[in-house]
């Protein structure tokens, strides 16, 4: 059974009564939507928020999930707009790269944390901060692809283009970010070729 088969009789079920395997839902997807949040949000806590709201929303809405597409991609048409609303209600802030308190921030999270581990961290945290300076197709191209591991098909549906332009609007978002790593963070590109 594949992960859209397994995730459709997961759905049934619940719908039919046995409710706490949505939970199980919620794990297999929670890093998803945990991601993209995060893109949208100015920090962790406000990311967990939309997540939670994510998943109370999908919930109540199971029924309206009709098996067109992957549960993924439904999952994630429920998570851009909440993350959307959110930032309605709340006005945030978007902090710059430039202010020093914002890697001060990074620096301090990273504190306690094992060698390899931080720099596991400080890497993603680069990729993350480069995908923030790509143009919002090209993020969203980059973010569905490779943490939410949708094929080109799916991006195609959710974007509402040929997957074929997928195929070229995701070379070139690879393209611009690598440009945008060896802009920002030169010397720790450097370093990790090394």
């Amino acid at each position: 059974m594949n992960i859209a088969q397994l995730d459709t009789e997961i759905i049934s079920r619940v719908l039919q009564g046995e409710k706490t395997l949505f939970a199980e839902l919620v794990k297999k997807y929670q890093n998803f939507v945990f991601t993209i949040a995060g893109r949208y949000a100015s920090n962790r806590e406000d990311a967990e928020e939309i997540a939670q709201d994510v998943f109370v929303k999908a919930y109540k809405n199971l029924a309206d999930f009709r098996g067109d597409a992957k549960f993924s991609t439904w999952l994630y048409t429920i998570t851009s707009t909440t993350c959307i609303s959110f930032l309605r209600k709340k006005k945030l802030a978007v902090h710059s790269l430039d202010q020093e308190h914002v890697f001060e921030l990074a620096d301090r999270q990273d504190s306690g944390f094992r060698a390899n581990q931080v720099e596991q961290k400080s890497r993603s945290n680069m990729v993350n901060q480069a995908i923030q300076l790509l143009s919002p197709d090209d993020a969203k191209i980059i973010t569905l692809f490779y943490k939410g591991e949708q094929s080109l098909e799916e991006i195609g549906s959710i974007m509402g283009i040929d997957p074929n332009t997928v195929k070229v609007k995701l070379h070139r978002a690879r393209q611009r970010l690598r440009n945008k790593m060896e802009e920002h963070f030169a010397e720790e590109v450097k370093n990790i070729t090394d």
